[in-house]
């Protein structure tokens, strides 16, 4: 039987993975497909790098991705450029060619990926994309087949590894913020600019395509609610812990009576749920289903090999579906496309979640009473509180709350009020609280 013919764009970290995987693993994965899949074509623009990897393998090289998106030989492109603009032109231009796409670019399928999928649609090919969320981990798969039985009630995941590895370093070092992230810098778990990872917006991109999976509507990263970690202090870290929470950085979707909550931010998490006890750059995510209840998934959310695992698991996927009609095949957000739904999203406002409030405030009588009382008058009960000892010499002490389950907007004007309270010293630190139970 003829070979399938696959052209690769991009030699990135992922890129030379994919390719080194799929050449180091061959024999297995033929045995997997029936056929055997070589890559014919790649795309790069360091051309040198490319035929660096490919040495002595029958490989054109090009430095033109439209060149293989376009050409009548190749079968599947994989798209492993990143970007936004080329690499939605070239896989549309792959896609109007009738070929079948596999891609890791989380922001493009986050942003684009409605038109994406409704071209493929029209056209009768494939798009896979198991590496855009949680790299190694199947929790594409997980969400469009292995749960495919349930009624996905939530999900929560840690699913950017450089947020998760400073607040690890954070935790276990007590450093602050500002140190633990040049370290990340320096070890190459976070990039020069460390926008992406530490503000949130990664993890914005890949809770807003399995949203989409989970719950069948279309992709709506426009709507996430997303926070990022730059305004955690260490003492945050240590508080929490002392009250038995971990804290980290979540993305989390949740069908709700208004709609579907989709948000990413900090959360304390009880220290006795495995999901709080994930360290360093790995990934975790927590999928709740009316039928199988929670289940747990963890691995390597990046690097080159755990990242190819999944682009080359996509690839046998889509060689065995080769000769399969597209109504044979699993729809590309699980759902039928004429039956996706238009479920709103929730503003973060209508939210309701429990809180960690740290007040720093003068040491004088009656603050306490102030603070509770503008609690009070918003409907906020408290759950916990504890007032830690002032240092000698220092008239300001810290007050920790834990609030019991309140409406977003309830918290937000509490916290306003109280902010103008003449005792208060700095800006109050609010973290949302999430159980996670069953």
């Amino acid at each position: 039987m003829k070979p399938i013919y696959v052209g690769l764009l991009g030699t990135g970290t992922v890129g030379g993975g994919t390719y080194a995987v799929l050449k180091r693993n061959q024999s297995e994965i033929s045995r997997r497909t029936g056929r055997n899949i070589e890559i014919r074509m790649i795309a790069d623009l360091d051309q040198e790098k490319a035929r660096c990897l490919t040495a002595g393998d029958n490989v054109t090289i090009t430095n033109d991705a439209f060149e293989v998106a376009r050409h009548p030989e190749i079968d599947i492109v994989i798209e492993l450029i990143g970007g936004e603009t080329v690499a939605r032109e070239v896989m549309l231009a792959a896609i109007e060619h009738g070929k079948h796409v596999i891609t890791a670019n989380k922001a493009l399928l986050a942003k684009h990926g409605n038109e994406i999928f409704a071209a493929a649609h029209q056209r009768g090919v494939i798009v896979a994309f198991e590496a855009a969320v949680a790299g190694g981990i199947p929790i594409i798969k997980v969400l469009r087949e292995g749960l495919s039985a349930n009624r996905i009630e939530w999900i929560a995941g840690i699913i950017n590894g450089t947020s998760n590895f400073i607040l690890s370093e954070m935790h276990s070092k007590g450093l602050d913020f500002s140190a633990v992230l040049a370290e990340a810098q320096r070890l190459g778990y976070a990039e020069a600019d460390p926008t992406y990872d530490i503000e949130g917006i990664d993890a914005a991109h890949k809770i807003t395509i399995m949203a989409a999976l989970a719950f069948g509507v279309p992709v709506r990263f426009d709507q996430v609610y997303v926070e990022g970690i730059t305004r955690l202090a260490n003492e945050d870290i240590r508080y929490a812990e002392e009250l038995g929470y971990r804290i980290k950085l979540l993305g989390i979707t949740k069908r709700v009576a208004k709609g579907i909550e989709l948000r990413v931010h900090p959360a304390l998490i009880p220290v006795k749920r495995l999901i709080a006890n994930v360290e360093g750059v790995m990934n975790a995510v927590i999928v709740n289903g009316n039928a199988v209840g929670s289940t747990l998934y963890y691995g390597a959310g990046a690097g080159a090999n755990p990242t190819a695992s999944a682009v080359i698991a996509d690839l046998v996927d889509v060689a065995r579906l080769l000769t399969a009609s597209p109504e044979q095949r699993v729809p590309v957000l699980a759902f039928l496309p004429e039956l996706l739904s238009d479920t709103p999203i929730v503003t973060m406002e209508d939210v309701e979640t429990a809180h960690y409030l740290r007040l720093q405030v003068t040491d004088k009588t009656g603050v306490l009473a102030d603070v509770t009382r503008v609690l009070a008058d918003h409907g906020i009960s408290i759950n916990a509180m504890v007032q830690k000892e002032h240092h000698e010499g220092e008239d300001k002490v810290n007050i920790i709350m834990l609030t019991h389950k309140t409406l977003e907007r309830q918290v937000n004007d509490a916290i306003a009020k109280i902010q103008n309270l003449p005792a208060m010293i700095d800006q109050i630190i609010r973290i949302r609280l999430e159980e996670l139970g069953s």
